[in-house]
C-alpha cells in the first residue's frame, strides 16, 4: 500500500531535515512534549507570551495549539500566533483538550476555528463529538465515552471543516474527507499516564512540518505513538509500572525508525 510507505517516508523525512515546533501547549504536560519532539527528531519551542509569539512563529515549520490549561492572555497568544502560522502557510494543530466540559473551553475552541484556517484537529471521541454539536460524555478532561461511531463522527467534523480530523482513543480514527483510517495499534497503558494525547498532538506537528499531505503526516503520528505504546509495554519487566512505561515511551519515540512502522503498523 502507498499509504505504508508515505507514513515511513515521512519519519525519515522528519529525521533528517529537523524542524522547528513551536507549541503554545498544557503545562501539565508541557516537558513531555518537548521530549517527545526531541525524541522523533525535530525541535521544540514553547514560547507563549503575545509579545514575542509572531516573531517565534515566523522561524516555526507547524504550530501547536493546545487549550488544556487556558487564560484570556494565552487564547490572545494563540490567535496572533495562528494567524502569523496562516499567513506563513505552515500546518496549525489544534488539540481542545477538554472542550466539552466548560462553556470558556467551547468558547476559545470555536474562535480559534472561527478565525483560523487550522490543519489538523486532534481530541478524543468526547471533544471531538463537542466540537461537531454532538452531546459528549466528560469528566474534568478525560473521555467517558466509548468509540463506537468515530469514523463517522470524525469524517463529518472533517468535511464541515475542510481539515484533518483524528480521534485518539482504543481505535484511533483519521479522516479527511472521504478519506477514512482505522489505526489499531497502541496499548491500555498509554491511557495510564498524563499527556499522551498532548503528545500525540505535538507528534502530529511534527511529522506535518515535513509532508505535504497532513493525512499521512497524522497517520504517520498517531501510528508512530501507538506502535511506541507497544514498545514499550514489552520492555516492561515484572516489577515495573507507570513510571517506568513513561520512560520507556520516550525511548521508543527516539528510536524509532521506517523500518518499525512499516513492520508493525495496523491499520485499515
Amino acid at each position: 500500500m502507498d499509504i505504508l510507505y508515505n507514513v515511513a517516508d515521512s519519519l525519515r523525512l522528519l529525521r533528517e531535515k529537523r524542524p522547528l515546533i513551536h507549541h503554545i501547549t498544557n503545562y501539565v504536560s508541557i516537558n513531555d512534549c518537548a521530549n517527545i519532539t526531541l525524541g522523533i527528531g525535530a525541535s521544540p519551542v514553547m514560547a507563549e507570551d503575545i509579545d514575542e509569539v509572531q516573531e517565534m512563529v515566523s522561524f516555526a515549520s507547524a504550530l501547536v495549539l493546545n487549550i488544556g490549561m487556558l487564560n484570556p492572555r494565552k487564547l490572545e497568544a494563540m490567535i496572533v500566533a495562528g494567524q502569523q502560522a496562516v499567513q506563513k502557510g505552515i500546518p496549525i494543530i489544534f488539540d481542545p483538550v477538554g472542550v466539552g466540559a466548560t462553556k470558556l473551553r467551547m468558547d476559545a475552541a470555536h474562535r480559534i476555528l472561527t478565525e483560523l484556517q487550522v490543519t489538523v484537529i486532534r481530541g478524543n471521541l468526547s471533544e471531538i463529538k463537542a466540537l461537531l454539536g454532538l452531546s459528549s460524555d466528560m469528566h474534568g478532561v478525560d473521555c467517558l465515552a466509548e468509540a463506537d461511531n468515530g469514523r463517522e463522527i470524525a469524517q463529518k467534523l472533517s468535511e464541515r471543516l475542510g481539515c484533518v480530523v483524528a480521534i485518539t482513543g482504543r481505535t484511533d480514527v483519521v479522516a479527511y474527507g472521504s478519506r477514512v483510517c482505522s489505526i489499531y495499534n497502541g496499548h491500555a497503558l498509554l491511557a495510564g499516564i498524563t499527556g499522551t494525547g498532548c503528545m500525540t498532538a505535538s507528534l502530529i506537528a511534527c511529522f506535518c512540518s515535513v509532508t505535504n499531505d497532513p493525512f499521512i503526516g497524522t497517520v504517520a503520528s498517531i501510528a508512530t505513538m501507538g506502535i511506541a505504546g507497544e514498545l514499550a509495554e514489552k520492555r516492561l519487566t515484572p516489577n515495573e509500572g507507570l513510571g517506568t512505561f513513561r520512560v520507556r515511551l520516550l525511548d521508543a519515540i527516539s528510536t524509532m525508525n521506517p523500518e518499525n512502522l512499516l513492520q508493525l503498523i495496523k491499520l485499515s
